[in-house]
């Protein structure tokens, strides 16, 4: 059994900061991440939104998608909100 724990990654996207329709949470949207992941479950990350370092949980949004949900004090360092457009690198699945 492969150790998922241990994956790396090198995914990059250009994403738009949206609001997620059920949680009303500040996101930004992976495509096609259930075929790149394996999985329509919650997967933990690491990477960089605009050259920052975070942690997060993709959590399934339907449609083979994930939201990677971007917190307040993250978008207030990047001085980004809803509409406004961000770099993200996934470097690392944690689980």
């Amino acid at each position: 059994m492969t150790d998922i724990a241990a994956q790396h990654f090198d995914i990059q996207l250009e994403a738009e900061i949206v609001t997620e329709r059920n949680s009303g949470w500040a996101c930004v949207v992976v495509p096609d991440s259930k075929q790149i992941f394996g999985t329509g479950k919650a997967v933990k990350i690491s990477g960089t939104v605009d050259g920052l370092a975070f942690d997060a949980t993709m959590l399934p949004v339907g449609g083979g998608l994930h939201m990677i949900p971007i917190k307040a004090a993250t978008r207030k360092s990047l001085g980004k909100g809803i509409g406004d457009r961000v770099h993200v690198e996934i470097t690392q699945r944690r689980s």
